[in-house]
């Protein structure tokens, strides 16, 4: 029997003032947009992932306030699997001068009719989703987020 194991990663949809906080990142030659996102490393919790992820990404620093859902997904190239965790939030403290991990290219503020046009350059089909689960009130409690981690 093959036991399932995903790749487990965070992500998290931003809002501030109708815009969305978007990353532009080149992947496989291709440039696609993504929400801040990333893995998890190991011995890490899930809240302190996506704080990590979205200021390496994006240069701002991020406060988790609710999940809006746990997505499961298999890239049809590679065939792994992930398991992502979406947080939303708030962002606060900018680092307009810090380098962005790579492969992230630029930082964008969107709103939804601006990213509409643009749904083909999505990194994966989760991305819309989550937003979509996000405009529609979808949020869960941080404590639903049960982490026993053991020390590092």
């Amino acid at each position: 029997m093959t036991h399932w194991r995903p790749d487990i990663t965070v992500a998290a949809v931003i809002e501030r003032d109708g815009r969305f906080l978007f990353v532009e990142e080149l992947i496989g030659g291709q440039r696609v947009l993504n929400q801040p996102a990333g893995h998890v490393e190991r011995g890490e919790t899930l809240l302190d992932a996506v704080r990590r992820e979205t200021l390496e990404e994006s240069a701002w620093h991020f406060t988790p306030e609710a999940l809006i859902g746990v997505y499961p997904w298999r890239h049809a190239n590679s065939g792994r699997d992930k398991l992502r965790f979406t947080f939303c939030g708030r962002v606060h403290d900018h680092e307009p001068g810090r380098a962005l991990d790579q492969p992230v290219l630029a930082v964008h503020w969107l709103t939804p009719e601006e990213l509409r046009p643009r749904v083909a350059s999505l990194r994966t089909p989760v991305v819309l989703r989550c937003l979509e689960h996000y405009l529609a009130g979808q949020r869960l409690p941080l404590s639903v987020v049960t982490e026993f981690m053991a020390p590092r």
